[in-house]
C-alpha cells in the first residue's frame, strides 16, 4: 500500500511539473529585422517626425515628441545622416510613434511623401525610449548590411 503511494505520489509530482512547464509563459521570439532599401542607402539627409505631427506641434502628445527627439539624437550620434527640420530638405523621412503599447518607427523616401508608403518598418514594445531605442539600433543593423551589399 505504501509503495502504491509513493507510485501515487512521483505520478502527481511529475504531472504538476510537466504541467506548469506547459502552462509558463514563452518569452517572445526575436523579431526578425527587415532589409532597408537598398534605394536609400546613398540618402544624406533624415526629417523625423510623427504620424500624429511634427515636434512642435502643440497638439502633439509627449511621448511622441520624446520619440522624436529620441530618434534624432540617435540619427546625430550615428552619424550616417544630417538631421534636417524640414521635409523638403530630406531624402529620409522618419516617422514614429510611441504608445504604451506599442512603438513605431518606419522609413519613408522623402521624394513621394507623404502619399507613398514606408520602405521599411519596425514596431515593438518600448522601442524608443530615451534611455535604449532598440528599433533605431535594427534601422542602423538594416541600413549597414544593405550599404554592405
Amino acid at each position: 500500500m505504501k509503495s502504491l503511494k509513493r507510485w501515487f505520489a512521483g505520478l502527481l509530482v511529475a504531472f504538476l511539473a510537466t504541467s506548469m512547464a506547459l502552462a509558463a509563459p514563452k518569452p517572445p521570439k526575436p523579431q526578425s529585422v527587415p532589409p532597408f532599401p537598398g534605394t536609400l542607402v546613398n540618402a544624406r539627409y533624415v526629417y523625423v517626425t510623427s504620424y500624429d505631427g511634427e515636434q512642435f506641434d502643440p497638439n502633439l502628445l509627449p511621448e511622441d515628441r520624446q520619440a522624436i527627439g529620441t530618434v534624432q539624437d540617435a540619427m546625430q550620434k550615428w552619424g550616417k545622416f544630417i538631421v534636417v527640420y524640414e521635409p523638403r530638405q530630406a531624402d529620409i523621412v522618419l516617422m514614429v510613434t510611441s504608445r504604451p503599447s506599442e512603438d513605431i518607427l518606419a522609413v519613408y523616401d522623402a521624394h513621394g511623401w507623404p502619399r507613398n508608403q514606408y520602405l521599411w518598418r519596425m514596431m515593438g514594445r518600448s522601442g524608443l525610449q530615451q534611455s535604449e531605442a532598440p528599433l533605431v539600433t535594427n534601422l542602423e543593423k538594416a541600413f549597414d548590411q544593405a550599404k554592405s551589399k
